[in-house]
């Protein structure tokens, strides 16, 4: 199908969110500003491929994908991410193991 997105097909949101909050993860590419994120011009460079932040929150989008609200501490800046945009540093210490 023309036009579509490659991922326009995936539903996460039947299972638990990949990420949790406080959890360190680490960008996997360049963000630019697509005129949501107040303070920075359209198409500016927000987060580079390999800044370091936390998961401050989780939301959804399109009833379909988790968004976490990443703050990448060093640039002073929450950005809202896919899972698949991000990498897993370290677990949140806090973080309750799960029961298998």
């Amino acid at each position: 199908m023309a036009g579509m997105s490659r991922d326009s097909a995936t539903v996460e949101l039947g299972a638990e969110p990949e990420f949790n909050y406080g959890d360190k993860v680490r960008s996997r590419k360049h963000v630019k500003n697509d005129g949501t994120f107040t303070g920075a011009e359209i198409g500016e460079v927000i987060v580079t491929k390999g800044d370091v932040g936390f998961i401050i929150s989780i939301g959804t989008y399109l009833q379909q994908f988790y968004i976490y609200g990443v703050d990448f501490y060093e640039r002073g800046h929450l950005v809202g991410m896919k899972a698949r945009e991000l990498e897993l540093i370290e677990y949140n210490p806090s973080r309750e193991e799960k029961i298998s």
